[in-house]
């Protein structure tokens, strides 16, 4: 879910076009897997992993090494800023790890230089996952390992805010703006609702209100940006500011202490923010605040679904133990366990069913949201794309353009841009 650089992308596009040369489809067909034994393995199997995910999953694992007393697990862990970069080197130099982390968008990129191994048939159960998670390792009608953990996200606001404005969290878009109004109205918040754009996420929360309105950024394997469903959701995107409900020049590292001062009294996040704003708003704020779904649009309360995957290249050297790890993460009960580690949702929706999760009221709505929530096409090019939409979402949210120049500026960029595949 991180930028990736220019520099890494072009390196990751040549790698591409010389798989591409020596005859391979890029990923744009089915591609057959080839099948695993899942059963007694042995030997080492080496791990990349980011973030604090890949800080914990070193210690994690001896619960998998005790089961399978034959393999021993290496993990490595690295920033999510330099991940991306040292795959595509590692893609370049045929010196890839057995197993990887990936970022939930960057299976398409990584899928056409052609070195992930399809997930073999019978390893897991598709329809055991969250449908949005699933998308995120789909890619041309293969799949490129299994959706770890996921994340969406929902509305955060200001329980004491709301109580003392009267007003119940927001069913509808019209429910929405009044909710926010009456926050800062009547409430005491400064500003009734902060969009994130200036937190580098616009197009996160963008993309959930063009599907709420009933449209699709993809269709027939092109994206379609300029359509009346996505005027629909820029407009209200921009109203946001027009009527002075959220501000256009939020200050850099403001966030998330207006909230916790009282000064903003919602927002849109991912499940993080339950530790970050418990954390940082000292004994006591827990209970100031809570979620709720996202409000309806005119068709769906659809919201977008990120979060990582774990993927087994080819020249994986210990392949059966390899994804017999990657199947043992995709258990219920071990999902459960880790987020009691690091707190990451689990992909599995059975694991929503364990004690771990059901203690919690506030991961029930995150689950809920999770249902139907949506990604991204796991298309080559869609980082690009997402950066075009980040310019073009400023320009919308400081006043320097309409919904429909937005529409038309962001679908000819993305025209040119191409899929990638």
């Amino acid at each position: 879910m991180n930028p990736i650089s220019r520099r890494s992308a072009v390196a990751l596009l040549a790698v591409a076009l010389a798989v591409t040369a020596c005859g391979r489809d890029g990923g744009r067909t089915a591609e057959r897997a080839a099948p695993v034994d899942t059963g007694q393995a042995t030997g080492e199997v080496t791990v990349w992993a980011m973030g604090e995910e890949g800080k914990a999953l070193g210690a994690f694992v001896k619960d998998f090494e005790t089961a399978n007393p034959g393999i021993k697990v290496n993990v490595t862990p690295m920033g999510w800023d330099v991940a991306h970069d040292k795959l595509t080197s590692a893609i370049a130099g045929n010196a890839t790890p057995d197993v990887s982390m990936i970022g939930s968008t960057w299976s398409g990129e990584f899928a056409k230089t052609g070195v992930l191994d399809p997930t073999p048939s019978g390893l897991v159960d598709k329809a055991a996952f969250f449908p949005g998670a699933w998308q995120t390792v789909e890619v041309g009608g293969t799949a490129y390992g299994v959706p770890w953990y996921v994340e969406t996200r929902v509305l955060y606001y200001r329980t004491d805010q709301a109580e003392k404005a009267g007003a119940e969290p927001p069913r509808t878009w019209e429910e929405f703006k009044a909710f926010a109004k009456a926050l800062k109205e009547k409430g005491g918040a400064k500003d009734g609702f902060q969009q994130s754009y200036t937190l580098g996420a616009s197009w996160q929360e963008v993309l959930p209100l063009i599907w709420q309105a009933g449209g699709e950024i993809v269709k027939d394997g092109k994206y379609t940006f300029d359509t009346p469903q996505a005027v629909t959701a820029l407009t209200f995107y921009q109203s946001m500011f027009t009527e002075k409900l959220a501000r256009n020049d939020t200050p850099e590292g403001a966030f998330p202490q207006n909230f916790i001062k009282g000064d903003v009294g919602g927002f849109f996040s991912g499940p993080w923010m339950i530790g970050v704003l418990a954390g940082d708003g000292g004994p006591g704020f827990k209970d100031k605040f809570d979620v709720a779904p996202y409000p309806k649009g005119p068709v769906s309360a659809t919201s977008f679904v990120g979060g990582a995957a774990m993927v087994v290249f080819k020249k994986a050297k210990n392949r059966d133990a390899a994804w017999k790890f990657v199947q043992w993460l995709a258990d219920p009960k071990v999902q459960a366990k880790w987020y009691t580690t690091v707190k990451a949702l689990p992909s599995v929706q059975a694991a929503w069913q364990e004690p771990e999760l059901t203690a919690d009221p506030q991961l029930k709505v995150f689950g809920e949201q999770l249902k139907d929530a949506k990604t991204p096409p796991p298309y080559p090019t869609w980082e690009q794309v997402a950066k075009v939409l980040e310019a073009e979402l400023e320009k919308l949210a400081k006043g320097r353009s309409t919904p429909q120049e937005t529409a038309k500026a962001i679908q000819a960029q993305a025209d040119t841009i191409g899929t990638g595949l």
